[in-house]
């Protein structure tokens, strides 16, 4: 920092000793900084103004004169760091409505620091580091803080949550940024104290992130917040900072950056495909949940708009807006959700702002159901009052119906009925099918009922799978005459959409089979599935296939019209990819297993087999998928049932996603994470006999989010 610049360091009305620590270090560090008490302060005569507290932050620390002084300056031009307890101010403030929600004093139990986003490893606050995280204070003290956990601030964007040891804390977000009018201000949570000595690495760090901020603030140009972007434009950004990750996928469905789960609120409306889904901004984990936003013409291409729903600082939606569906009100798009806060969590319902779907209106009686239904007794747990989330919503005649997703005291999960005359007015009606009572603790999340005719399919997400019954549903009841997985690896919490021309399209959630390093690391998690077009078949059994239309993604083709392979023989085929499509037609003769070899390195030493057995068995062996130690390298398989042989395969690889459909019946969703970069090839294997792929086609596919 230059010496023409001058660095008020703020108090209340006497410096604790921990002030006096921090503002004599700075006034040896940096010259031109010197001490004022609030009262007193001209801000106009210091380029950055400093207040770093300890202490318990209440309304005699900030005068309401004083606060609005302040806040003025900051709107005006001006620049503010707020270290420790200080960062509780944004609230009195009017930097942001929403304050830090996790406040007091910790034992330091082992060296602490900041948990750098990787969208920010250049931020100029960051300078000097070579590293992600960075420890700034040293074990055996008790330090104060102020940390967002259940909470993210309204209009702030998250820069760094908090590292423990080796321990990723993700959830406990500690340092902020805010963009109010003209001015910044950038919030310091914890650990920074310079009271107590600390180890040489650890003050060397906490001096350099001071310095590296009030340098910023004080001569640094605006740094382009990503929170929760506005435009089109500043979406794109995002993904071009992700571009060069081998692991992303290109074609299926992924947040900008940070986090995405659930698909919510799927809706074809005035022509466009409106794909919502569960979104953090502060990060890749799961926490404070918004609604992201993707929308397509064509269910190929595909463009961000900014985030949907936002929890409100006041409203039954505070810590969450969690999973919901989409549905068309008379010529008014209205969304049924989830919203929580505290220990509840209960439905609310929003109706659409602009024919965009870009806006909503949240309606000021929410929650629309204030009560738990006590027949079946909902679970109560450790975290809710009662396990009670996500919404579907259909209309019969005059008459709208609700499905809401629940546990049972006892064990077992259930789907609850509710109906209404007006979508805001709802009359429970009971439970159209439960679960084991000797499950305990199961929940069935995000049910949704379909309906082909003759049967109708429900299905549920019960932590672990995806399950559906087909059957028929009448009078508030379901008579499950079928049950079976939708998938059978990494897929949950599906969502349907009616499309204008009458067909059934899916979307599931893919999580990451990787840790949460790594996904911190690599600043993204999650991706949804291709859309799927569901139906019943001659028989009576469920049909997927991947919708049509993506055979527009397709490019440069590889084709053989047959390939014979004996006991024992490899062919290495000419494809080298990690985003394609893969159509073959398998007979195993009398081999015992055919292997299809995907994102395979010359060697072998990475390799995805995907193994089709004389058992009727499909399996994906991830245990030399990668290399490295964080992704998971089990085994997924499913049964097959053979109606006709031979086997009809579609193979979909998008980065670090493998998705199998077999005869158009059966699913498989996969997520892998080679390490290697010629790990791309493609071959095929028969073990213990003959076996003929009869046909085989291979396309290069384009990404969807080409700009």
């Amino acid at each position: 920092m230059t010496q023409s610049r001058r660095v008020g360091c703020l108090y209340a009305d006497s410096c604790t000793d921990e002030q006096r620590s921090a503002y004599d270090w700075c006034s040896t560090a940096l010259d031109g900084a010197d001490r004022r008490p609030l009262s007193e302060v001209d801000p106009s005569e210091y380029d950055v103004l400093w207040w770093h507290r300890d202490e318990g932050f209440d309304e005699r620390a900030l005068p309401e004169e004083r606060a609005a002084a302040l806040a003025a300056y900051v709107r005006e031009g001006g620049t503010l760091l707020l270290t420790l307890r200080a960062l509780s101010a944004v609230e009195p403030l009017g930097i942001d409505a929403v304050g830090p929600d996790a406040t007091g004093w910790e034992e330091i139990a082992e060296p602490t620091g900041h948990l750098w986003k990787s969208l920010y490893a250049d931020h100029p606050i960051q300078d000097d580091y070579d590293t992600l995280r960075v420890h700034t204070r040293g074990a055996g003290v008790t330090a104060p803080y102020a940390r967002y956990e259940s909470v993210l601030p309204e209009s702030g964007d998250v820069l760094a949550s908090t590292v423990r040891g080796e321990r990723d804390a993700v959830s406990q977000l500690s340092i902020v940024s805010w963009e109010p009018g003209d001015g910044r201000v950038l919030g310091i949570g914890s650990p920074v104290t310079f009271a107590q000595p600390t180890h040489d690495v650890c003050r060397m760090n906490r001096e350099t992130l001071i310095e590296n901020s009030l340098a910023y603030l004080a001569d640094g140009e605006r740094y382009p917040l990503t929170g929760r972007p506005a435009d089109a434009a500043a979406l794109g950004r995002w993904r071009e900072r992700l571009d060069d990750d081998p692991n992303r996928p290109a074609y299926h469905v992924t947040p900008p950056a940070n986090w995405l789960n659930d698909p919510n609120g799927l809706i074809h409306w005035n022509g466009r495909y409106h794909l919502f889904y569960q979104y953090n901004p502060a990060g890749p984990f799961h926490g404070t949940i918004h609604w992201g936003h993707a929308v397509s013409d064509d269910l190929v291409n595909w463009e961000d708009r900014p985030v949907a729903l936002s929890p409100s600082p006041d409203g039954p939606d505070r810590d969450g807006c969690w999973s919901g569906c989409a549905v068309d009100d008379d010529g008014v798009a209205t969304v049924l959700y989830t919203g929580g806060r505290d220990k509840r969590q209960l439905p609310c319902i929003a109706t659409a702002a602009d024919d965009g779907l870009t806006s909503w209106e949240k309606d000021p009686e929410n929650p629309i159901i204030e009560e738990l239904p006590t027949d079946p007794e909902v679970l109560r747990t450790e975290d809710w009052e009662g396990e009670f989330r996500d919404h579907c919503v259909w209309r019969e005649g005059e008459t709208w119906y609700q499905l809401i997703g629940a546990g049972m005291e006892g064990g077992g999960g259930a789907a609850l009925l509710y109906e209404s005359a007006d979508l805001r007015d709802w009359e429970y009606r009971g439970p159209i099918l439960a679960g084991d009572r000797d499950t305990a603790g199961t929940v069935w999340e995000c049910p949704e009922l379909l309906d082909f005719g003759d049967r109708q399919l429900l299905h549920v997400s019960n932590y672990e799978d995806v399950v559906y019954f087909l059957g028929t549903y009448e009078d508030g009841e379901f008579d499950a005459e079928r049950r079976d997985k939708l998938d059978h690896g990494d897929f949950y919490a599906p969502q349907s959409m009616w499309t204008d021309d009458g067909r059934v399209l899916t979307w599931g959630w893919i999580p990451e089979a990787r840790d949460r390093e790594a996904q911190w690391d690599a600043g993204w998690s999650g991706a949804l599935s291709l859309p799927r077009e569901l139906s019943l078949a001659d028989d009576g059994g469920l049909c997927q296939r991947p919708a049509p239309e993506l055979t527009e993604l397709r490019g440069d083709e590889t084709s053989r019209d047959a390939v014979r392979l004996g006991s024992g023989d490899t062919e290495r085929l000419p494809v080298e990819s990690r985003t394609f499509e893969l159509r073959a037609t398998v007979r195993l003769e009398d081999a015992e297993a055919v292997e299809l070899r995907v994102l395979e390195s010359p060697d072998g030493a990475e390799r995805t087999p995907i193994r089709y057995t004389s058992e009727s068995e499909i399996a994906v062996d991830r245990s030399r998928s990668s290399e490295n130690p964080q992704a998971t390298v089990d085994t997924q398989s499913m049964r097959v049932t053979p109606y006709d042989a031979p086997l009809s395969l579609r193979v979909f690889v998008d980065g670090s996603v493998v998705e199998v459909f077999a005869n158009e019946r059966h699913c498989l969703t996969s997520r892998v994470y080679p390490t290697r970069d010629d790990a791309t090839g493609v071959s095929l294997a028969a073990e213990g006999g003959r076996a003929t792929v009869a046909s085989l086609d291979v396309w290069e596919l384009r990404s969807a989010w080409e700009r």
